[in-house]
């Protein structure tokens, strides 16, 4: 989404459109932000979307404009850093193996996340609070387990599409999704768990992440196309 405006922005046919959706990332993120905090001090079941509205002066109708649910809301951090690791995913060079291609892309993303934000939505600080939230509320990790799953049959057809695999018949699209997403997780749910790793911002999360698959076997990292 930020890459969207970023294109709108620069482009002179576009300028009132730009303003647009600029106004519109604003609240979504002051709606967001505002969930994060209530969240985290009355908790996740005692917060209502009235609440999350009022603390950004809007209708409950503009809350249901950006948000389906107070699911959703919640989990809009990781949405978007899911969605943007995908779109980078499509991006990288056909060259590089689907284990490379894949490192590369979450490396981009969590650069991305940490840059120019210390604090706020698409912070390196939300985000971390936000795994805390997930792990520590069965509703919301029920609901993102649910979306990691339809996640990881987007990126296995994204990996088969790159590599000209039929991704019915081979199963290694699939099973490396499903591998990257726990490496993933793990590694978030280490760098949630130790506090002094956290002060590393997201080089500390990208170098617990790169260790985490230097140990995937040469099964997965090797070329596919031999």
């Amino acid at each position: 989404m930020a890459s969207q405006l970023s294109a709108s922005e620069t482009d002179p046919g576009c300028r009132v459109l730009g303003l647009r959706e600029r106004k519109k990332q604003r609240t979504r993120d002051s709606l967001v932000a505002a969930a994060h905090t209530l969240f985290l001090n009355r908790g996740y079941g005692d917060t209502t979307v009235d609440e999350i509205a009022a603390a950004v002066d809007v209708s409950q109708r503009t809350f249901f404009r950006y948000f389906a649910n107070k699911e959703e809301v919640a989990l809009a951090v990781m949405a978007d850093a899911e969605d943007f690791f995908i779109a980078c995913l499509r991006e990288r060079p056909a060259e590089e193996n689907p284990l490379q291609a894949m490192r590369a892309s979450i490396t981009e993303a969590w650069r991305t996340l940490g840059s120019g934000r210390s604090s706020g939505p698409g912070s390196v600080t939300a985000a971390l609070e936000l795994f805390e939230l997930i792990e520590n509320t069965p509703t919301l990790l029920a609901a993102h387990l649910r979306r990691a799953t339809e996640q990881e049959g987007v990126v296995a057809r994204v990996l088969a599409d790159r590599e000209g695999l039929d991704p019915a018949t081979d199963l290694r699209p699939r099973l490396l999704a499903a591998v990257f997403g726990s490496v993933v997780r793990i590694s978030h749910l280490s760098w949630g768990a130790d506090g002094a790793a956290n002060d590393a911002g997201p080089e500390g999360m990208i170098e617990l992440i790169e260790r985490h698959f230097d140990q995937l076997g040469p099964a997965l990292a090797g070329s596919w196309r031999e």
